[in-house]
Parts: structure tokens; C-alpha cells; sequence
């Protein structure tokens, strides 16, 4: 079930800036491909939708926070291919859910709550096995679509950007998922830059091993960890005003979760001289704009 990708496209980024370092940037809107599931999403749930569609399996478990792109994803795309969605929520139901919670349910998802610490359990076998228990023949998707599954899906994104001559592409990292799946189907010369969204994100080489089968060599893959402005889902003024900035001066929306962070991070290294003169940089768009739903109101000008 890959998304229809007509309406995506490869936008070039023109600024000052660019001109003075002498490097060429540009975006992958991958948050065009669709209003709901946009981004990375769809892809990284390809092969599970997949796999659910050539067995008996009707449901699909998955898991997630109240602000959880993978769950309203997951929601819709079951809605479209008929399959019942269940989603478990992290952490007590809210007196007021969440618009991205709102969301799963107007989709047909079943929201589950539970507790934190039941919800550190969710690889465990044994608790896992109790879902299938509790629901039947299921598919169990992890949270954020972490599994090899979830890698190689994400890893047909480079089949947009073939035929182009990047030397660096930048994506956020949340679960990793994306990160590995986009080294599994890199040119061998291209370099790969992570900026995680997460506070204390230092386990990204286990994951990527676990996602992917193998090791990371450091000249493919850099990952630049100061740009979470706080942790994950954090913002700040100076962030919200960068995401006006880049509206106005590019009319590029981003999403205070992701994208936002993820652009500040390389213009960020581009103005410190991190890339080569003669650069070409392919920055990500992974979607997730129906997050922004969640800032005040008059927080961003689009």
C-alpha cells in the first residue's frame, strides 16, 4: 500500500546563506504526498499493511503518545484499507484528548490507555502475547513503526531521489526507523545526517544495528544532537519564530515536533561551516503538520 506520490516534489531552498557557504539545499516534500498520511509515514507502514492484507489478520495493534503522527497515521490508512485499528495510548486518558487523539478516534481507531510503566512493557513477548490473546489474529505494529519492516519500507524513499546527485541528506530522527531505512538504500557516497528530536538520544547506533543488521560506518552516517530544544515535542519562542521565518521568507510549513528542528539543525551547520563548498544537501520533510494543531492559537502564521 505505497502512497500515491504525484503530488511530491523536490523543492530548492534559495537563500543568502547558501550563497555565501557556496552549498545548493533542498527539500523532499514528502508532507505533500497526503493531508493525513503524509511524511514517512505510509511508508514505513507499507510492508505491515502488507503483511496484514496477505494474511487473516483484520486488526492492527500499534502504539503511542497523545502527539503521536504514527497513530493518526496508522488510523487512516486502516480506515482506507478496511482493517479494524487499535491504538494503545501511553499514559491516562486526559479529561480533554489531544486533537491528534481525536483524530485516531474519528478514524475508527479504539483507544486504550494505560500507565506508563505498563506501557514500558510493550516489546515484552509475554505482553504482547496478551493483546493477541485479547484481540485475535492481529498485526502488532511497534511504536513509530520500529522494526525492520517499518527500516525497509522507509528505505524506498530514496527510490524518489535516485536519479539525483545529493551528496548529503538530512532527516529527524524519532524511533531511528527512517534513519536506517534511508542507509539501507543510500548511494555508497552520499553522507547521511540525523538530527534526533529527542533529549539523550545516544543509543542510535544499537537501534540502527537492530532496524538494519548492521553497524553504521561513521563517514555514512552523522547525527547531531543539540538541535531537541528541550526533548521531544518541546519548543521554545525561538523555535515557533524560525517556523514563521521559513513560512514568510520560503513558504515551507514545518512541524514543531520534526521538521522545524530538523531544518533549524542544518541551516544551523550550514552557517558554521559544516558542509563543503560545492555541497548538494537533500533535507526530508517527514510530514507531520497535523501537529501543530496542538499550539496555541496565532502561534504560527500558516
Amino acid at each position: 500500500m505505497l502512497p500515491d506520490i504525484s503530488n511530491c516534489s523536490i523543492d530548492d531552498f534559495r537563500d543568502e546563506l547558501l550563497i555565501q557557504k557556496e552549498v545548493r539545499l533542498s527539500v523532499l516534500r514528502l508532507d505533500k504526498i497526503h493531508p493525513v498520511v503524509s511524511g514517512n509515514k505510509l511508508f514505513k507502514l507499507h510492508y505491515f499493511l502488507e503483511e496484514a492484507a496477505n494474511t487473516s489478520h483484520r486488526t492492527i495493534i500499534t502504539f503511542g503518545g497523545a502527539y503521536s503522527n504514527h497513530l493518526v497515521a496508522t488510523a487512516y490508512a486502516c480506515k482506507e484499507a478496511g482493517f479494524k485499528s487499535i491504538g494503545i495510548i501511553r499514559g491516562e486518558r486526559a479529561v480533554q484528548l489531544s486533537l491528534t487523539l481525536q483524530q485516531c478516534f474519528q478514524y475508527g481507531m479504539k483507544l486504550i490507555f494505560i500507565s506508563r510503566g505498563e506501557y514500558e512493557n510493550r516489546e515484552d513477548p509475554l505482553f504482547l502475547s496478551t493483546l493477541r490473546h485479547d484481540h485475535g489474529n492481529c498485526t502488532i505494529i511497534p511504536e513509530g513503526g520500529y522494526h525492520p519492516l517499518g527500516a525497509k519500507g522507509a528505505s524506498l524513499i530514496m527510490n524518489l531521489v535516485k536519479e539525483k546527485d545529493f551528496t548529503h541528506v538530512v532527516t529527524a530522527v524519532g524511533t531511528a526507523t527512517t534513519l536506517a531505512g534511508l542507509l539501507l538504500n543510500m548511494e555508497e557516497d552520499q553522507q547521511l545526517i540525523g538530527i534526533p528530536v529527542l533529549k539523550g538520544m545516544i543509543d542510535i547506533k544499537e537501534r540502527i544495528f537492530s532496524l538494519a543488521g548492521k553497524y553504521y560506518l561513521p563517514s555514512r552516517l552523522q547525527v547531531f544532537t543539540e538541535y531537541h530544544f528541550g526533548g521531544y515535542a518541546k519548543r521554545t519562542i525561538e523555535l515557533i519564530n524560525f517556523m514563521n521565518r521559513l513560512w514568510q521568507d520560503h513558504q515551507l510549513p514545518t512541524d514543531f515536533v520534526y521538521t522545524a528542528k530538523m531544518m533549524y539543525g542544518t541551516l544551523d551547520r550550514i552557517r558554521a561551516g559544516y558542509f563543503m563548498p560545492g555541497a548538494r544537501i537533500l533535507c526530508l520533510h517527514t510530514g507531520g503538520l497535523q501537529g501543530n494543531l496542538s499550539l496555541p492559537v496565532d502561534s504560527l502564521f500558516f
